[in-house]
């Protein structure tokens, strides 16, 4: 075998297990709340969350976390026949108001300390 096809050997065995490594949605929601604490994970008035830092698991957890949402709003959307943007909306609204103080919002595109 030469060093190409072993390279590209590697290559391939790495590409098709980054979905193997990547966070489930258990590990996500059994993170979020410890990650909202450390003030890595906030919540944004468009229903979804974003990472506070450039940490790398809080970007994880946040992937996984609005896949779901992602999903769910699209649901919701269907059975209501109203737009996905209007669920969006809703939600972040209410997440925005449950969020408890010393966690983190966006507000205007900055990031404060509820």
């Amino acid at each position: 075998m030469t060093l190409f096809a072993r390279f590209s050997a590697l290559v391939l065995a790495f590409f098709l297990a980054l979905p193997a490594m990547a966070m489930s949605l258990d590990e996500a929601k059994n993170a979020l709340e410890s990650a909202k604490s450390q003030g890595l994970v906030g919540e944004t008035p468009t229903g979804y969350l974003a990472a506070v830092s450039a940490d790398q698991k809080a970007r994880e957890i946040v992937g996984a976390i609005n896949d779901a949402r992602r999903e769910a709003y699209k649901q919701i959307a269907e059975k209501h026949s109203i737009a996905v943007t209007k669920v969006e909306t809703v939600a972040g609204q209410k997440a925005v108001e449950k969020t408890p103080a010393g966690q983190y919002i966006q507000v205007n595109d900055r990031w404060v300390k509820k």
